[in-house]
């Protein structure tokens, strides 16, 4: 094509305008596939646009090679032979070619590689019901589906043929697509470019047929109106099931401008990201529905807005009403940046009206309004109120010009939504007779014209609603409603609360033989889940005997709206005692697993605190599948989810709920009027391999009493306590839960332990606990302690709740130094390779590099979601790695401070990594339950397997010495061994939930104990996962244990050595357990008893650390507890 003739196309098409963009500058980056929201800046701050570590960027260039690529492909795939040359007529029906993805590169590829053919495109949102997305496509008649790798049940369906299409792979150079005729060449046109489908008043979905020539409009308009100029950065966020969607990535994609795509995933689950991602991006232009900004507000107004008033330089609204107050409120936030409220619909192209809040101030002054008009047309649009002759200024708004679309996809409704209308906004009856008239839309909203000439937005007549931007018939969900089988009659209405919050209402009558049990209602929304999507399923159920009617026999609507609702989702339910019964065990749940008091009906589980820790302790607890958790977030909402269940709760609830809360009744015994508290308890404990030694029996009900310290009975390093740690080598070492150690100069347990000693005390004799110091942390503490020998003084760095973070001696408890992070701190610190700085990480995704000696800052790495786990170092190659609650693991080298390698796990990551370092492995699970090997060997790493186990992984992972297989813990109560090559080992089940990991040492190498949530600690063999022994301590447990290596008990009766494991209940006792060594040569013996029990003052989430007989552990009494071992008869 000559430069001349594609300067006289370069406004004809889509696909004209993106060659002329490109063409500008080919090399300038189009598309940022962005992979988390603050990462690492990797370009320098003069460079534009900004891209951090794990985005992926696409030229012009890139993208439109993949365009002529694919362009190719889809030409042979849909056998094109432009026969849509042939005949008469003057535009020709395309064939429709189905896009099944998220926002993404390899959407907006699909998009112009299908204009570019001349076909249709049909979004499909992936979030949608299989089932909808199926209807779609055969109401579309689609000739192909384009989708992502991942989309594999497509391809198995075998309902059409399906493209699988990814931008990282090797696109082959084709060469044929020069010649392709433009579609804007041709001699016939094609009817339609885009289908898109709305909800329909007969019950089903509308495909509104959509226009090239609309779209085009649009974008010209906004450029010329409100240019992009200058050095912007756009954002393509927005659901591929809104019409809103398209001019989101065509504005900046048309106009040579960056356009950058967040991780979808992560905005969908943290709807306030979406600030973060606007900051980090510098995003000049944000389009979104009313309802999403009054959602951020309060973290908006609560976090400064210093950053988006630099950058944010224009806020798009449209979908709803936007109100004068959610605008008054933003301008404040916000005054340099300009605000449009648009208005419009599927049909005609997404918008037609558009009003300038700069104007809103002066308009205010003569007009009482309290929503921000809908302004006047765009360009090449036109506007009319149809009504009442004796009300001009107030009618239905109609819509003409190039705008709207070519009518719906079936011609049977065509009739219902358009009408030629007469200048004088008289109505011509016959749609195909050439009078004058013109073509409009009726889009069955009502308006009021302003002395200003602009229109404001009124309502509508008919039963058409938006909900959180999405319109919707109510009708479509009341004929899905009648669909269900145990549904007679079903009417939906929208209402609003005092807060002027949307909620969906179902009204249903049941069919007579249809049982109306508590479970009817859990049974019907979950049936509704498969039909329609999410926005469309009511919020609300009632059940009533009949439907009210109006003296003609119709449904009062009115009458229907002014039942009174149940002040409670939970009310929707209770028709017995026995449900409100329900409610309170649920919220007793509830309260147990976020360690609160009270919790009302419709209180959001993860808004007061809940957490995926805490949704798998409430699953465990209620014996639910931890999703549903997610799924209905408030007590009243799990009461509908489970009432169906009432009676089918497992026994074992109540009566861990029971012992969860239970007080047991305890002596106190001060200690030199010093404050601290030595308690005990009566035993309730176990033994399942064995009987409990008779001698234990009689501390039932007598506490022990404590003695002075024995010199006849201590080895000297145990009876000067001033020397507690003098025995110990001079080499640097790190010790943290589940028996992690860490040297610069080992890689073993064994090896960097050599310095213990033997105490040596009959077996059936008990050892008191008493507290040698402890540290006011401000808030609680369910970190870990790290303890560090170097330069022969023994440090511990533990944070708190409070944000603070300290290194304290641990010998004497007097504190080096702290420092205040950016969030809370729950997970446990590590040192780096050459003990010089210690990393630790923050609830704001933070992890911190800071000065060993002095806590001064060294660097910081941001994340994108909270850091709860504990960093591991890379003894070869000194790298520190660590995951995050963005499901994305990260290398990082702390020396030229930058971040090496990511890799997403595909959930969040709570357990620390493991690395075995002598094969150059790294293995780390996530909260979906999968398990990733890596080999680390050399740059570039790479991923060797992956498990998915199906069940949550919150604990750290353990290695056995010989075979070399990784033992996980399951938050379903499941053990299980791998192998090296990814094959499952072994399995062992427990009793109960499990959120810590599995401990092993090489003091006891035949075993490994693992802590369960319904109160035992298991002990099993390592390599055959067979049970040597069970405990039971009474109490749940949340923490790992730890084994003493420095510490081991002697008898001269057994001519045995026995080794000392501390476990901490949830509740918050500590107790310390004697285990036998070699348990297979005295099996007529008790293979563990308990020899020592402190309960502190709250509960206990942290794993403790136990060296040479002292234990270091965080309580949520907000203190860190140094606790000692001494002798008692």
């Amino acid at each position: 094509m000559s430069e001349r003739n594609r300067g006289k196309s370069e406004n004809c098409c889509i696909s004209h305008k993106f060659v002329d963009a490109a063409s500008k500058n080919p090399h300038q980056i189009a598309v940022i596939q962005a992979s988390g929201l603050t990462a690492r800046r990797i370009r320098s701050e003069s460079a534009e646009p900004s891209v951090y570590d794990g985005d992926k960027c696409f030229t012009f260039a890139e993208i439109s090679s993949s365009i002529d690529s694919l362009t190719s492909r889809l030409r042979l795939i849909l056998s094109d032979d432009d026969s849509q040359e042939a005949g008469s007529d003057v535009v020709y029906m395309p064939k429709v070619v189905a896009l099944y993805m998220l926002p993404s590169v390899e959407y907006i590829t699909s998009v112009l590689s299908v204009l570019r053919c001349g076909e249709a495109f049909l979004p499909l949102d992936p979030s949608w019901p299989r089932e909808r997305v199926l209807s779609l496509m055969s109401s579309s008649n689609v000739s192909l589906v384009i989708a992502l790798e991942r989309s594999h049940w497509l391809v198995e369906t075998k309902v059409c043929p399906v493209l699988l299409f990814s931008m990282d792979e090797k696109l082959s150079e084709e060469t044929g697509c020069s010649s392709f005729v433009w579609p804007c060449k041709k001699q016939r046109q094609r009817k339609f470019c885009y289908i898109m489908y709305t909800s329909g008043s007969t019950g089903k979905p509308k495909g509104v047929c959509g226009t090239e020539q609309g779209l085009l409009n649009r974008f010209v308009w906004m450029q010329e109106l409100y240019p992009v100029v200058g050095e912007q950065r756009l954002a393509f966020k927005t659901s591929v099931g809104f019409i809103d969607h398209l001019q989101e990535f065509l504005g900046a994609i048309l106009n040579s401008t960056p356009l950058v795509i967040p991780p979808f995933t992560l905005l969908k689950e943290n709807m306030t990201s979406i600030i973060d991602f606007l900051e980090v991006y510098s995003i000049s232009r944000l389009l979104a529905v009313p309802s999403m900004i009054r959602a951020i507000l309060p973290t908006l107004q609560h976090r400064g807005h210093n950053k988006l008033q630099s950058s944010l330089k224009l806020v798009v609204l449209s979908g709803e009403p936007f109100p004068v107050s959610l605008w008054d409120s933003l301008h404040s936030l916000l005054p340099e940046t300009c605000f449009l409220n648009l208005y419009g619909s599927t049909e005609v192209s997404g918008d037609c009206t558009y009003f300038d809040c700069s104007g809103l101030p002066r308009l205010l002054k003569t007009e009482e309004i309290g929503s921000v008009p809908i302004g006047k047309p765009i360009s090449n649009c036109k506007v009319l109120l149809f009504g009442d002759e004796d009300k001009p200024y107030e009618g239905e708004i109609c819509v003409g010009g190039l705008c709207i679309s070519q009518g719906y996809m079936h011609s049977s409704i065509e009739s219902q939504g358009y009408a030629k209308l007469h200048n004088n906004k008289s109505l011509c009856n016959h749609l195909t007779n050439d009078c004058g008239s013109e073509l409009y839309y009726r889009t069955g909203d009502y308006g009021r014209q302003l002395s200003s000439g602009d229109l404001i937005f009124i309502g509508r007549r008919d039963r058409t609603v938006k909900l959180n931007g999405k319109r919707m018939a109510l009708e479509e969900i009341e004929t899905t409603l009648e669909l269900n089988p145990d549904v007679a009659e079903a009417v939906v209405l929208l209402s609003r609360d005092e807060k002027e919050l949307a909620s969906l209402k179902a009204f249903l009558v049941l069919n007579k033989e249809s049982n109306s049990g508590d479970g009817i209602i859990f049974s019907i929304r979950n049936w509704m889940s498969e039909k329609l999507p999410a926005v469309m399923i009511p919020n609300h159920f009632l059940l009533v005997e009949s439907l009210p009617l109006t003296a003609s026999g119709k449904v009062n609507y009115e009458a229907l709206a002014r039942l009174k609702c149940p002040k409670t989702l939970a009310q929707d339910m209770m028709h017995s005692n026995g449900t409100n019964s329900l409610l309170q065990t649920i919220k007793k749940a509830v309260c147990d697993a976020l360690v609160v008091k009270e919790v009302l009906d419709d209180d959001d589980f993860f808004a007061i605190g809940g957490d995926s820790l805490a949704a798998a302790h409430l699953s465990h607890s209620l014996g639910i599948d931890m999703r549903l958790i997610y799924q209905f977030r408030s007590p009243s909402r799990l009461l509908i989810c489970l009432s169906e269940k009432e009676g089918k709760l497992r026994e074992d609830t109540q009566h861990c709920q029971h012992n969860t809360t239970q007080k047991l009744d305890h002596k106190t015994e001060s200690q030199n009027g010093n404050g601290l508290v030595s308690r005990t308890v009566p035993r309730h404990s176990g033994v399942t391999s064995s009987p409990t030694p008779s001698g234990m029996q009689c501390e039932k009900n007598n506490s022990p009493k404590r003695l002075k310290i024995d010199s006849e009975i201590f080895s000297p390093k145990m009876k000067e306590k001033k020397s507690w740690d003098s025995g110990f080598s001079q080499t640097q070492c790190a010790f943290s839960r589940c028996n992690k150690v860490y040297s610069p100069n080992s890689c073993s347990n064994e090896e960097a332990n050599r310095e213990n000693w033997s105490v040596e005390i009959p077996r059936n004799q008990m050892v008191s606990m008493q507290e040698i110091w402890k540290v006011h942390m401000e808030s609680c503490v369910d970190a870990s302690p790290l303890v560090v020998l170097k330069d022969s003084k023994t440090y511990l760095f533990i944070g708190s709740h409070s944000r603070k973070f300290s290194c304290i001696d641990a010998k004497s408890g007097s504190i080096y130094w702290e420092t205040t992070l950016e969030g809370r701190v729950e997970g446990s610190a590590m040192v780096v390779g050459d003990f010089s700085q210690v990393v630790v990480g923050c609830y704001k995704g933070k992890l911190y590099f800071l000065d060993f000696s002095t806590g001064s800052l060294c660097w910081t790495f941001q994340a994108c979601g909270e850091i709860k786990c504990q960093p591991v170092v890379d003894a070869s190659s000194q790298l520190i790695w660590c995951g995050s609650h963005d499901h994305t693991l990260y290398a990082l080298d702390y020396r030229s401070q930058r971040c090496v390698y990511k890799l997403q796990c595909g959930g969040s990551i709570f357990a620390s990594p493991l690395i075995d370092e002598g094969h150059s492995l790294l293995y780390v699970a996530s909260t979906s339950g999968r398990v990733i090997a890596v080999s680390i060997e050399d740059l570039p790493f790479h991923t060797l397997w992956l498990l998915d186990l199906e069940a949550p992984i919150f604990g750290s992972l353990c290695i056995t010495p010989t075979s070399r297989s990784v033992i996980c813990c399951l938050v379903d109560g499941q053990v299980i061994a791998m192998s090296t090559s990814g094959t499952i080992i072994w399995r062992y089940s427990t009793g109960g939930p499990i959120f810590a990991g599995p401990c092993m040492s090489h003091v006891l190498p035949s075993q490994v104990l693992v802590c369960c949530r319904n109160g035992s600690v298991y002990s099993l063999e390592p390599e055959s996962g067979c049970l040597v022994w069970e405990y039971n301590i009474g109490d749940p447990i949340t923490a790992s244990a730890y084994i003493d290596e420095n510490l081991h008990f002697e008898s001269h009766q057994l001519l045995a050595s026995d080794r000392l494991v501390t476990v901490c209940s949830s509740s918050g006792r500590v107790h310390v357990l004697r285990v036998r060594t070699n348990h297979s040569r005295y099996s007529h013996d008790s293979k563990v008893g308990e020899i020592a029990r402190l309960e502190l003052q709250a509960d206990i989430f942290s794993s403790p650390v136990m060296i040479g007989g002292r234990i270091f552990v965080g309580c949520r009494d907000d203190y860190v507890h140094c606790l000692s071992l001494e002798s008692c008869r």
